[in-house]
């Protein structure tokens, strides 16, 4: 709008600066698991994984009455139907005859482990926009460099004082507007697949407790947000 043109933006020296250096520190400090898990969920800020609450909630509405009608070795046919491997491994202890404790536990040692990886992941976009401003600078003084090493030639100055301020924006930019952002929404996604997973084990050990199914529906609705 004040005659600027987004060209004087694009800086492909400032770039491989910012980008590179807040990548390179990353995996650093990173365990390569962790970061390649990190690249694999980068598309649950788009594409988050569909969490069908109430989908589930009938299904274990379902089961808990298969399980009155017919006991809990009732509900072996159903196993192999289900998609989703945490409720089918669920499915699985019950049929086994497991304890409704034995149940809980199993499940739950599951579920801490995944969102906590899951959670590590997210953590390294927080490591990228602590990172990126701080390389920027890196980037910005580099350039600065460059700029004092050619005063006696005007032609160079522009280019480099350009890198300078460009890797600057780059490091704020990236940090603000990507980074850190990501990793809040991942996050964000990550606490709702863990809440479902919750659901999910708090209907399969009312099941193992003979619960009646009305009263699992209740209970369950109340997870519903």
């Amino acid at each position: 709008m004040e005659g600027g043109h987004i060209g004087s933006l694009l800086q492909l020296t400032a770039f491989i600066i910012v980008f590179g250096g807040t990548v390179g520190a990353v995996m650093i400090q990173t365990p390569m698991p962790t970061f390649m898990r990190s690249l694999k969920i980068a598309l649950w800020v788009f594409f988050p994984p569909k969490i069908a609450q109430k989908e589930i909630i009938e299904k274990i509405v379902g089961w808990s009455n298969v399980a009155r009608k017919e006991g809990l070795l009732g509900l072996e046919p159903l196993i192999e139907a289900e998609t989703d491997p945490f409720a089918k491994k669920g499915m699985q202890l019950l049929v086994d005859g497991s304890e409704p404790d034995a149940i809980r536990g199993i499940l739950e040692v599951e579920l801490s482990s995944k969102e906590h990886s899951d959670t590590q992941a997210a953590k390294v976009y927080e490591g990228m926009g602590g990172y990126c401003p701080t390389v920027g600078i890196i980037g910005a003084v580099m350039g600065l460099i460059h700029v004092m090493n050619n005063l006696s030639d005007p032609s160079k100055l522009g280019s480099g004082i350009a890198t300078a301020f460009v890797a600057t924006i780059y490091g704020v930019g990236l940090a603000n507007l990507f980074m850190l952002p990501m990793a809040s929404k991942l996050k964000a996604v990550i606490h709702d697949q863990t809440q479902f997973r919750e659901m999910i084990i708090e209907g399969i050990i009312s099941i193992a407790e003979g619960e009646n199914p009305r009263n699992i529906e209740t209970k369950l609705h109340g997870y519903l947000h």
